[in-house]
């Protein structure tokens, strides 16, 4: 399987998908799957720019919304994870993952998917110790605060992904595990990013929670962004144990390392996305714990047998099939020929997919508070796209900054 790794998308889907059309056809070879490790911004209409922490002056359309409208359809299968510039308000319609567009599917806060027989598990956000033990308490509509903290990874997806026994092949984060620099060529690093040696020398520069990860799932491959730059580790778990192979790598920008073409074993295709038969049997465990407010999870309140969920999914998954549930608009889609822009609800959407999903695995929605509940059906909007919208083209630069001033941004 030929894979296509991204690192910081930044709503850049044209220029990406272009940059791997030209590469299949000058190659000659198909790629098979495209991963991005976050800052993917799933920006549909204006409103969706209200949850996207970033300075205003880099808040625009960008060009995922053509891909939500079904103006363009994504020419390869993508998987995403969240990174701390996201329309975070759609993404936590889809907590436990689902179809952000057509052929486009987010893994989730915390998840594990399968594409053909390769696991790829993933931890969307990025690390900030004092939000670490805290629930998911931020509401919609976000404000000030909760908007720079939305994105902040929890104890309890961590815990979720840390009951993973069987094999995970690729993983996926935003920022990088802590201490991986020490199994990289870090002079180089140091060369390409000076300011990161500090934050090295005392033992801050990465994510702990993701470290641990990385010693106790040991995939095959972990892929990251966050930092702008390409950064390549091989991790060695004991001695002569399993290897895991670190690539972090850039944004998109014009002359960035921001692509890497990663052949991995595989049955052969055509490939499909299925859940995980495992994940789904933590992910109904743990749901009765999932924390809402800034208390810590209560996660020995998590009393179901681990086998009994295994079967129980085991069971739906045989009589249901696999396939993740079809994608559904919620909102209405950014319409460029429009004068005003649309105004559309700025609480939480019951997004069909999670509906489904909660459903399929019955379980109790708990995503939001019910008095401010939207139900979504999928007739509620239709697409108003009048002909195409090229926001993006060579004669128009990619935003780019200083990176150490971005860096001090990411830091919110």
């Amino acid at each position: 399987m030929r894979i296509a790794v991204e690192g910081c998308m930044h709503g850049e889907l044209d220029n990406v998908y272009a940059t791997l059309l030209h590469l299949q056809e000058v190659e000659k070879v198909k790629i098979d799957l495209l991963l991005c490790c976050g800052d993917f911004q799933a920006v549909r209409n204006e409103k969706d720019l209200d949850s996207l922490n970033c300075p205003q002056h880099y808040k625009s359309m960008k060009s995922f919304w053509k891909y939500y409208s079904g103006e363009k359809v994504a020419p390869f299968p993508t998987i995403f994870i969240g990174g701390n510039h996201e329309a975070s308000n759609y993404l936590w319609e889809l907590y436990y993952g689902g179809w952000v567009a057509p052929n486009i599917y987010f893994l989730g806060f915390a998840g594990v998917i399968k594409f053909g027989n390769i696991r790829i598990g993933g931890l969307s956000g990025i690390y900030k110790e004092y939000d670490y033990h805290k629930g998911h308490f931020e509401k919609l509509p976000y404000d000030k605060k909760d908007v720079r903290t939305v994105y902040h990874i929890r104890e309890y997806d961590v815990h979720k992904l840390m009951q993973v026994e069987e094999p995970i092949d690729i993983f996926l984060s935003h920022d990088w595990p802590l201490g991986i620099t020490n199994h990289g060529n870090l002079k180089d690093l140091l060369r390409d990013k000076p300011y990161f040696e500090e934050e090295i020398r005392k033992g801050i520069l990465g994510n702990k929670p993701s470290a641990e990860l990385l010693d106790g799932l040991r995939p095959s491959y972990w892929f990251a962004g966050h930092l702008h730059c390409k950064f390549a580790a091989l991790v060695q778990h004991g001695e002569d144990g399993l290897i895991t192979k670190f690539l972090a790598l850039d944004k998109c920008v014009p002359g960035r390392k921001f692509l890497q073409i990663v052949e991995v074993e595989s049955g052969p295709g055509p490939y499909e996305l299925h859940y995980d038969e495992e994940w789904l049997a933590i992910t109904k465990k743990f749901n009765c714990v999932l924390p809402l407010t800034v208390q810590r999870a209560n996660l020995s309140g998590a009393t179901l047998d681990m086998q009994e969920c295994r079967q129980f999914v085991r069971d739906k998954l045989q009589a249901r099939g696999a396939k993740p549930f079809d994608f559904v608009k919620t909102v209405p889609c950014h319409d460029p020929s429009a004068l005003v822009a649309n105004s559309s609800f700025s609480g939480h959407c019951r997004n069909p997919q999670t509906v489904g999903f909660f459903q399929f695995l019955e379980l109790e929605y708990l995503l939001d508070d019910k008095s401010r509940q939207v139900a979504v059906s999928p007739a509620s909007f239709t697409s108003k796209v009048a002909g195409s919208f090229d926001c993006v083209s060579e004669d128009i630069p990619i935003d780019d900054v200083n990176d150490e001033e971005e860096l001090k941004a990411d830091e919110m």
